[in-house]
This record gives structure tokens, C-alpha cells and sequence, in this order.
């Protein structure tokens, strides 16, 4: 089976993209925009909220190696799906929780976990998340890309990313790739 492509919103996209960069099965993930009617969006127009885009990750995966449904089990988990429009401090809808499907049968899926995870115990409030079918993928500027490998050490890495990442890491040691 060939590579598919997930495209997930979950807030800042340094965030997402330090998790699903380093998941077994994941050959690419790119931070970018998606889901506004303009074409070519800055981070600028993004941050001012107006645009309608998301900041979301593009993941390719292997499908033999990680499913989709795998790939959502580690969303749900990784972000907070019940606040609209937010995630811890970061505000509006450029930070919404999305899934953008690509196929059929993604769309399935995505409404089934949603339904599954909606009604389990993981949430205490209902999930807001948006799904909705993919639209045109506008990569985010280089200087957001692999951003947090490329910059640990600064304050919102540290404060932010970190702890989301070890948690992640320490829940989900059995699907990162080998170390090397």
C-alpha cells in the first residue's frame, strides 16, 4: 500500500509537529495552513485570525506500519478537542481542532473515533473538534518547519512543548521509531 496523507489541526502546529514527527510510520510532517478561502497564507494573516485557515500538520504515513485511526487515537490524546478555538493559551480559530479528511474513507473514520472517543472517559466535556474534507495545503514558512528539533531551548519550547512531548513520549513509547 502506498503513503497517505492525515492533515490535523490541534492548535500551534510546533506542537503537533513535535509529536507526529517522530511516530513510527510517519515519513513527513510539514507544518502549514489549511481550511481559509485565501490563497497563499502568511503566519502573519494566520495569527491575526482573520483568514479562516488552521494551523495544521500534514503527516505522510505508511498505513502498514500506522493506521489513520492509530494516528487519531494519538490526536485525541494530544491536544485538548473540547475547547473551541484554543489550546492552553493559544486563541482563535486559527488553533481549532480539525481533521481533514482526504478520502471516503477517512471521513468514516474520523466521525466514527470522534463518536467513540466523544462517549468514552478520556473527555469530560464533548469534543468540538471540526471535521471536514481537506482543502488546498499551504506549507507554513521554513523558518516553522522541524521547529522544535531546531529550537528546544527557547522559552515556549521549554514551557509548552516539552511537557506535551514528554507526556507523549512516555504514554506512546511503543510507536516511536528507533532511536538513530
Amino acid at each position: 500500500m502506498s503513503m497517505q496523507n492525515a492533515t490535523l489541526g490541534a492548535g500551534c502546529f510546533w506542537c503537533v509537529e513535535a509529536v507526529f514527527q517522530d511516530l513510527e510510520g510517519v515519513s513527513s510532517a510539514v507544518s502549514g495552513y489549511m481550511g481559509g478561502p485565501g490563497a497563499n497564507p502568511s503566519y502573519r494573516e494566520i495569527c491575526g485570525g482573520a483568514t479562516g485557515h488552521a494551523e495544521v500538520l500534514q503527516v505522510q504515513f505508511d498505513p502498514a506500519v500506522i493506521s489513520f485511526a492509530d494516528l487519531l487515537y494519538i490526536f485525541w490524546r494530544t491536544h485538548d478537542p473540547t475547547t473551541l478555538n484554543r489550546q492552553g493559551a493559544d486563541q482563535g480559530t486559527q488553533y481549532r481542532s480539525a481533521i481533514f479528511y482526504h478520502d471516503d474513507e477517512q471521513q468514516q473514520i474520523a466521525t466514527a473515533s470522534k463518536v467513540e472517543t466523544d462517549t468514552s472517559d478520556l473527555w469530560s466535556d464533548p469534543i468540538v473538534t471540526e471535521i471536514t474534507t481537506a482543502a488546498t495545503f499551504w506549507p507554513a514558512e521554513d523558518y516553522h518547519q522541524n521547529y522544535y528539533k531546531l529550537n528546544s531551548h527557547q522559552p515556549y519550547c521549554m514551557m509548552v512543548i516539552n511537557p506535551k512531548l514528554n507526556k507523549f513520549r512516555k504514554e506512546f513509547a511503543d510507536r516511536l521509531k528507533a532511536a538513530g
